[in-house]
């Protein structure tokens, strides 16, 4: 199974956006993941290791193991696990379909913001529950960009998120997925699939919210495919710039931003 374009790029603006959103929303994601001491934890697809340090925080005697397909990725969840002063946390590159573990190896998977990158998160999925022991657990977190409503209304705002939909269907992934987890978890074949909606409310008495998730994670997001969306002649100049502005928009005293993420446990 080939990788797929990751449709944000690997730069430095993305692994500080990636931070951004992390920081930002880690109460909201993790406050109710939490492994056992000596528990053996898979976190498939670190990144840049944003989820890791937080993942590993939470459960200090647990034994984690995060993996990425991108070196350059892993170079900097090394660097950031190691700075934190972190030491339950082992790394392995390899390919989420091909993963280089014996069946049956890991009492819990965590999957955070990748299988919205996959052009067949069904199989990625079963593909990681032959990697849980049974009546193991996995937890997937994910995004829904159909999600997003924000005052004031802006249709070039509303077209400039469209745009980042489009391209990420187009390299072979579902920026909606989030609403699909409790069917994808079903499919295939998980048990006792629970999935609870995360939904972050930004408005000007929330000034981090707004900093940390308006600005830095979702506008940034958008931002950051503006070269690609321009090249693949989905929008042109004039309404992107408009569309930014109006997401910057959302920012200001009387504006605000709202999303929903999505947040799935089940055992094998």
């Amino acid at each position: 199974m080939p990788n797929q374009d990751y449709v944000h790029g690997y730069d430095s603006h993305e692994r500080e956006r990636l931070v951004d959103q992390a920081t930002t929303l880690t109460g909201l994601l993790h406050h109710d993941t939490s492994y056992p001491d000596g528990s053996t934890v898979l976190e498939a697809g670190c990144g840049v290791g944003a989820q890791t340090v937080t993942l590993a925080a939470n459960s200090p005697g647990a034994h984690i193991t995060a993996v990425d397909i991108a070196e350059a990725s892993l170079v900097a969840a090394r660097a950031r696990v190691e700075a934190s002063g972190i030491t339950n946390v082992v790394f392995r590159q390899a390919d989420l379909f091909d993963m280089p573990f014996a069946p049956e190896s890991f009492d819990h998977v965590f999957v955070c913001f990748v299988l919205e990158h996959l052009c067949d998160p069904a199989m990625a999925l079963s593909r990681l529950k032959t990697l849980l022991r049974p009546d193991g657990t996995i937890t997937v977190i994910e995004g829904d960009h159909g999600s997003a409503f924000f005052h004031p209304e802006n249709a070039d705002a509303r077209r400039a998120i469209q745009c980042l939909i489009d391209l990420q269907a187009a390299a072979g992934g579902d920026a909606l997925i989030g609403r699909r987890l409790y069917p994808l978890l079903r499919e295939t074949g998980y048990r006792d699939p629970r999935v609870s909606p995360r939904f972050v409310y930004a408005d000007a008495s929330r000034p981090e919210t707004v900093e940390g998730f308006t600005r830095k994670t979702f506008t940034a997001m958008v931002e950051g495919v503006r070269g690609r969306a321009l090249e693949a002649e989905l929008v042109d100049k004039h309404t992107w710039d408009r569309g930014i502005e109006g997401l910057h928009r959302c920012a200001a005293e009387d504006g605000v931003f709202c999303y929903t993420f999505f947040k799935g446990v089940a055992r094998r």
